[in-house]
C-alpha cells in the first residue's frame, strides 16, 4: 500500500493572487487545493480568520515541480 501524500502550505495571500496562482500551476499539471478560514467561518456562521488570508496547498511530492512557478510568481507579485 502507497503511503499518503503529504500537503504542504506554498502561499498565503489575498483570493485573487491565490486563484492566480492555482491556474499556473494547473496548467503545469500540478493540482491544488484552496483553503479559506474565512469563508468557511461565514458558511458555518461565524467568522474567523481574515478576508485576505487565503491559503494555497500541494502535495509534497509536486513541490520539486512546482518551485520554479512558485519562485517567479512570488517574485513577480512582491515587486
Amino acid at each position: 500500500m502507497k503511503a499518503r501524500n503529504k500537503l504542504i502550505k506554498v502561499y498565503t495571500g489575498t483570493e485573487l493572487t491565490v486563484n492566480l496562482l492555482k491556474g499556473e500551476l494547473e496548467e503545469s499539471g500540478i493540482s491544488s487545493i484552496i483553503y479559506n478560514d474565512f469563508k468557511s467561518g461565514i458558511s458555518a456562521g461565524f467568522a474567523i480568520g481574515t478576508t485576505s488570508a487565503v491559503e494555497l496547498f500541494i502535495q509534497e511530492d509536486d513541490l520539486e515541480q512546482a518551485e520554479p512557478i512558485l519562485s517567479e510568481f512570488i517574485k513577480i507579485n512582491n515587486d
